[in-house]
């Protein structure tokens, strides 16, 4: 049994989502002494923009919409007026705050509550880590910077204005398609690569690991093999901190495979299952054993928004594309296969990406698919091993083999449970 008039049903829920958001902002402003505002203010000017928004859709105008925001820069502005006499600037934080509250309160009127409750999250989560997005603004270099605006070109400027078009030989070139591939995994390795900037190398083998198989695995298993070979008593934190970063390329293909082909992920999830339990439990007996510790160097990441570096990725993963598509069409499966562990070798993602794209244009089964994805990765794999014995030398490699090789063994018998 209902206790609201049914015609009064929407505009209360629309009111009352106002209200939730409005508290949810303002109580994150009244913990902060500063603040111009509190938990009732925001409250209230989340239902103002709900009430505005409903005048102006029955008034058939948008000027109640911007009358009702005049007031409430008014109100803000005679507020700022009557405290000039502080001695200290207290910001403009709650004011835009406010506005945004405002707007918000409208939206939910206009039915986009749950844009609206997605906003209002985002809005009180940058209020709350203030002194967090402070720091990191404060670490940040002009070289971070480049990399967050040269991923910002490749997303929002290049991306948009390329055909969404096949074309070449047997249709496997679309630029769209290739395009957000490099974004995709740009994104990934900037956030790998930012992450590794924030923690610095005080923080632990755990997280250099995880971080340094996000940015790239390769340069983490590289710089901690050089690593071991000159400190003989890190040898083991290296081995554990190789052992994660391989460990995160599954993990990080794997959220790449929810992505771009969803259908395949139910098996591929089942075969790099197999390679990470294996992979961490080695990791945590490591871990276990580890009685030796010491300052870490940082893995030496390339900027992975770099344009060189995105355009090189673009040529190798539209080359493998078209190989693929040729040998698969003249010599059935053992070209894709060739192909894979052929390109596996030294760019997992070029291939791996290449056999999602023709899972997708149903030019492979689901079962061939989840074969070359894993040849790729255990051809990776053998490249990673050959880093180790040859630069790490042979104490590194009786401490890391046993957990890269049980990743291997785990991914090779995955396949035969899909």
């Amino acid at each position: 049994m209902s206790f609201v008039v049914p015609e009064l049903a929407a505009p209360v829920q629309a009111f009352a989502t106002a209200l939730g958001l409005g508290l949810l902002i303002g109580l994150e402003r009244e913990r902060r002494p500063d603040s111009a505002a509190g938990l009732r203010t925001f409250a209230l000017v989340a239902m103002l923009g709900c009430l505005f928004a409903l005048l102006s859709e029955r008034t058939g105008g948008p000027w109640m919409l911007a009358t009702g925001l005049l007031v409430v820069a008014g109100a803000m502005i005679a507020s700022n007026f009557s405290t000039q006499q502080e001695e200290q600037y207290r910001g403009f934080t709650s004011e835009a705050a406010i506005v945004i509250t405002y707007g918000l309160g409208a939206a939910t009127w206009y039915g986009y509550a749950t844009l609206a409750v997605m906003l209002a999250i985002a809005t009180t989560i940058l209020l709350y880590f203030k002194a967090e997005l402070r720091r990191f603004s404060e670490r940040t270099t002009p070289k971070d910077l480049n990399s967050i605006l040269q991923f910002a070109v490749l997303s929002l400027v290049i991306l948009p204005i390329l055909p969404s078009a096949d074309f070449g030989p047997y249709n496997a070139i679309n630029p769209r398609q290739i395009w957000w591939m490099v974004v995709l995994i740009s994104g990934l390795a900037l956030s790998g690569y930012l992450a590794l900037r924030i923690i610095g190398a005080r923080h632990g083998a755990a997280l250099l690991g995880i971080f340094g198989g996000l940015a790239s695995s390769t340069a983490t298993t590289m710089m901690f093999s050089r690593h071991a070979r000159d400190h003989n008593h890190l040898i083991r934190m290296s081995a554990i901190v190789i052992l994660i970063a391989n460990v995160m390329v599954m993990l990080r293909l794997g959220l790449i495979s929810s992505v771009v082909a969803p259908n395949l992920l139910a098996q591929i999830a089942v075969v790099f299952a197999c390679g990470i339990i294996p992979g961490v439990l080695m990791a945590l007996y490591g871990w276990k054993v580890l009685n030796a510790g010491g300052e870490l160097p940082m893995p030496e990441v390339k900027n992975p928004t770099e344009l060189k570096t995105a355009i090189s990725f673009g040529l190798l993963y539209a080359f493998v594309l078209l190989a693929s598509a040729w040998l698969q069409d003249v010599a059935g499966n053992s070209g894709l296969y060739i192909v894979a562990l052929a390109s596996g070798l030294t760019d997992a993602d070029a291939s791996v990406l290449s056999t999602l794209r023709m899972f997708n244009l149903e030019k492979i089964s689901s079962g061939q698919a989840v074969i070359a994805i894993t040849l790729a990765l255990l051809a990776n794999l053998v490249f990673k091993i050959g880093l180790v014995i040859s630069i790490g030398g042979q104490k590194l490699a009786r401490h890391a083999l046993p957990g890269l090789l049980a990743i291997g063994a785990g991914m090779a018998g995955g396949l035969l449970l899909v």
